[in-house]
């Protein structure tokens, strides 16, 4: 089977060419993503321990949704839209909380944890309605080693499990379930389309060439691999001389009791379908998500999680750990935004893909299975979307 996957590749006259530029500009082409990209992906919202009890909620506002995740009386974690189903007015706001009961801010509609409608003010004034038919309209959700995942459409896609299947093993020692936030949510905007962050972020090429901190800290031993849902990055602390704060953090990373041993100087990165990511490293784990807000911005999510530690120096290694990586964002922040700007030019169709670049050689491929006419070097007369799929017959 594996002979005949590559011989589809090979087959493919797109495979070693990039998604075209204007996928990265074109409003019609975000409304086809959000459609069949993001309404049927998986999306994280929090961990487990953000939501201990009975009431606490999480809230993940993206494409125009808002979606709560809520710990019910029973211990269940759930969710809905955050939408009451009487004027549709959001129950709640802000990216988290507690309620016992749901009351709608606008007309006093009262929802369980559990989504059923237990109350309404002039109850008779509606005569039709059936309670059992206006509960919170629920989500899909999936916690995955003690993280809460949400979906809003069901298309017959994999579980955030089975996307993270092959690298269950190696994840494991690391304890997910027993971490806790220690960075809470945290959004920057970027003027730059969404696929770009995460080309950006599964690029292997442009680490000696723009990230000079990375290359110190890892020499040669960066790599990238591609699962059919995963991208893994990883890379091996070296004992290059490095500026203050990567000296600091090789000399003074604790001992990680839980991790084998050539885990404890280990940098992985895993960007799971479509647009998250976690950093993870034997001090902390870092989440990011990009969550697009038109077809040339998008928003960046980020929280922080790791084991409780008290001790001094994993507070500093980890303080220093956030120094590097501020250095990497600005320097990430620096290329994709420009590159969205090359993206906008009419010399601009598709680029060469080569064989090494195996993690955008996957995306691409998913991007043109989903939407075909992302295979088009040209942006399509306007309304292409609504008059069926360019590329059929």
């Amino acid at each position: 089977m594996a002979h005949r996957f590559a011989e589809a590749e090979r087959a493919d006259p797109d495979d070693g060419l990039s998604l075209p530029g204007w996928l990265y500009t074109d409003p019609e082409f975000l409304g086809v993503e959000i459609d069949r990209v993001f309404r049927p992906s998986w999306q994280i919202v929090c961990h487990v321990s953000d939501i201990p009890a009975p009431g606490d909620y999480h809230t993940l506002d993206y494409i125009g949704e808002s979606v709560l995740a809520i710990r019910g009386q029973d211990g269940a974690v759930r969710a809905f839209t955050n939408v009451c189903r009487h004027r549709a007015m959001r129950l709640v706001e802000g990216p988290a909380g507690c309620a016992k009961k749901l009351v709608c801010p606008y007309h006093a509609w009262t929802y369980e944890t559990d989504g059923r409608l237990s109350g309404v003010p002039m109850r008779a004034d509606y005569s039709t309605l059936d309670p059992a038919q206006h509960g919170l309209a629920p989500v899909d959700v999936e916690v995955w080693r003690g993280f809460v995942f949400v979906r809003l459409r069901d298309d017959g896609g994999p579980s955030v499990a089975a996307m993270m299947a092959p690298y269950d093993a190696e994840i494991a020692p690391y304890r997910f379930e027993e971490m806790r936030t220690i960075s809470p949510v945290r959004l920057r905007d970027r003027a730059v389309n969404w696929k770009n962050v995460g080309d950006n972020y599964s690029d292997g090429l442009h680490i000696p060439v723009a990230h000079p901190g990375l290359t110190r800290l890892f020499g040669k031993s960066y790599a990238i691999e591609a699962q059919p849902w995963v991208d893994k990055m990883s890379g091996y602390l070296t004992d290059r001389p490095g500026n203050l704060w990567e000296e600091f953090y090789r000399r003074h990373l604790p001992h990680a009791p839980h991790l084998p041993p050539e885990n404890q100087k280990l940098w992985l990165y895993y960007k799971l379908w479509p647009n998250q990511a976690f950093d993870i490293y034997s001090d902390q784990i870092d989440f990011m998500q990009w969550l697009p807000t038109g077809p040339t911005s998008c928003v960046l999510r980020e929280m922080a999680f790791a084991l409780p530690d008290d001790r001094r120096e994993m507070k500093l290694v980890r303080y220093a750990n956030w120094r590097i990586n501020r250095m990497v964002n600005a320097e990430d922040t620096w290329l994709i935004t420009n590159v969205q700007q090359g993206m906008a030019s009419q010399s601009y169709t598709v680029g060469p893909i080569g064989d090494s670049e195996v993690c955008l050689r996957s995306f691409a491929r998913k991007i043109r299975g989903l939407i075909p006419e992302a295979r088009l070097h040209r942006a399509p007369a306007p309304g292409w979307s609504r008059r069926g799929r360019a590329l059929a017959d």
